[in-house]
């Protein structure tokens, strides 16, 4: 199982579309409160569609929780702008986590630090001039290739 973490998400619609890839992947969601909406948000759902009830979603209270969790990746690694190493160059295994910060803000520096430079990622920018990529579309593209090495084609 792949598990997708969203460190404190603040824009609903960004988690339900986040949350419909790990619906239809089969992979769980981790939810690290305090969160920007409410679950029952109208543009969560939306997003989300039918989807939802098919997601396994776990929610934490706050970071402390979730390490604590036994419902938690074997290997997590930070997906952040703040890397030189590619997610491309990792070879994932079953049970790894795929964390992601706030959408207005990132992951904060001591996440960096307990992380460690070895599980940061980027995904590569072909223009430097732009900040990143949307939170939704940079978890879906990291989701993909953690597929395609574990499964391959459906």
């Amino acid at each position: 199982m792949l598990h997708v973490v969203l460190f404190q998400p603040e824009i609903p619609q960004n988690t339900g579309n986040i949350g419909r890839t790990c619906a239809l992947t089969e992979s769980r969601l981790h939810l690290i409160h305090p969160l920007g909406f409410q679950i029952r948000d109208k543009h969560l759902k939306r997003s989300g569609m039918d989807y939802w009830n098919a997601l396994d979603l776990v929610e934490h209270e706050d970071w402390a929780a979730f390490r604590a969790s036994d419902l938690g990746p074997k290997r997590l690694f930070l997906f952040t702008t703040h890397s030189s190493s590619s997610y491309w160059d990792v070879e994932y295994e079953d049970g790894d986590g795929l964390l992601f910060g706030r959408e207005g803000s990132g992951a904060p520096d001591w996440m960096h630090e307990e992380i460690g430079p070895d599980r940061r990622l980027k995904i590569p920018q072909y223009n430097p001039d732009l900040r990143s990529l949307n939170l939704a579309t940079s978890a879906g593209i990291a989701v993909f290739e953690v597929m395609r090495q574990l499964r391959g084609n459906p």
